[in-house]
């Protein structure tokens, strides 16, 4: 029955040795919480200490990386999209004071080459580590003829734990709280595919050293998504917080909209930080100014916390001993009428009919 299956395309012995491969690291992110090892049916977590809460809601969150993949794919680099993975997964738990507990992941491929898929689970147990999430589990399927040999996907899903009286988000935030953007790392996972229409457009090589940035075009391209699980906890556990959100897929406006209560307004000032080069680069790429990439790519701001403003300064020195860059972004305030005639009022994102963001002024470039 092998042959069989290996002639239709599927080496099952390769998945074999790929699991093998990746037992160490896997192993690396998992306590004593977690029951028994790599390969059973299911993963076995320990929720004895769900005891100890008052009234335990789990949170959970699922995503992918996008086509982010096929900069790592064209570039043969596969140990940091894994760390992308649990940023996107695992930080929308954040988002909510969640404690991430446990992660799963799946990778889709056309074919299973050991050492690649260990390599990919390999950033996933970094990022697991740094976020103090236990990887229990993941599956690894090889689809020949659905995917080119050397094409791949990710995707992961995350459960974590908060008090109910401790979660954060709209009916928190009041009238005069600050926006404290976190710096991002550089695009994170979102818009590559504006980023690979860019590349195709320019015809940029990707091991073109690029003075503005430092380095090669394509190791500024795959830097990994910046982890914000563990500055974020502590700041929910020893400050009063409001609100977080997750700075991804559709920018900085939309997300901050999420986060907010019907009513409010936060007016963010694009002057209030440097826009990073590399996103001044694909704007000239792009032929166009770099307000016309803030509804896409993050812009520098990789997550934004919401607090009282007696909370800022003791919140930036926290972060800084954390290695993160932090600046007042901007401040909620009451909606007037004349906010919902103005034509640069971001409202009604991914759903939510919450608040509302107003964008003011001109970013800065240097």
């Amino acid at each position: 029955m092998s042959d069989l299956y290996s002639q239709a395309g599927v080496d099952v012995e390769a998945g074999d040795r790929a699991v093998e491969l990746m037992k160490a690291a896997v192993a690396r992110t998992q306590g004593a919480r977690v029951l028994g090892g790599v390969g059973g049916f299911a993963g076995l977590w320990d929720a004895s200490d769900l005891l100890t809460y008052r009234k335990p809601l789990l949170a959970t969150s699922t995503d992918g990386v996008g086509t982010k993949v096929a900069l790592a794919q064209r570039l043969d680099k596969h140990d940091t999209i894994g760390i992308d993975l649990v940023g996107m997964v695992v930080d929308d738990i954040v988002v909510t004071g969640a404690r991430p507990l446990f992660m799963t992941d799946y990778i889709a491929c056309g074919r299973v080459v050991p050492e690649r898929i260990a390599a990919i689970v390999a950033g996933i147990a970094r990022g697991c580590e740094e976020t103090g999430t236990a990887l229990v589990g993941g599956e690894t399927a090889e689809h020949p003829g659905l995917l080119e040999p050397d094409e791949y996907d990710v995707a992961g899903a995350a459960t974590g734990v908060v008090e109910a009286d401790r979660v954060l988000g709209p009916d928190r935030v009041r009238d005069g709280d600050v926006l404290l953007a976190l710096a991002s790392s550089g695009l994170h996972a979102n818009g590559y595919s504006l980023v690979r229409h860019v590349l195709a457009t320019t015809g940029w090589d990707l091991d073109e050293h690029v003075a503005d940035l430092g380095r090669m075009l394509g190791e500024e391209l795959l830097e990994p998504t910046r982890l914000y699980t563990r500055p974020c906890l502590d700041l929910a556990d020893n400050l009063e917080l409001h609100a977080f959100t997750h700075v991804t897929g559709g920018g900085l406006a939309s997300n901050l909209a999420r986060v907010l209560p019907p009513g409010l307004v936060a007016d963010v000032s694009r002057d209030s930080w440097v826009v990073p080069p590399v996103f001044q680069l694909l704007a000239r790429g792009a032929g166009s100014p770099v307000s016309a990439l803030e509804g896409t790519l993050n812009l520098g701001v990789g997550m934004v916390a919401v607090l009282p403003a007696e909370q800022v300064a003791a919140a930036t020195a926290r972060l800084a001993v954390a290695g993160v860059d932090a600046w007042e972004l901007g401040r909620v305030r009451v909606e007037t009428p004349d906010d919902v005639t103005h034509h640069a009022l971001v409202s009604g994102t991914k759903g939510v009919r919450g608040g509302a963001v107003l964008m003011h002024g001109d970013y800065r470039t240097s």
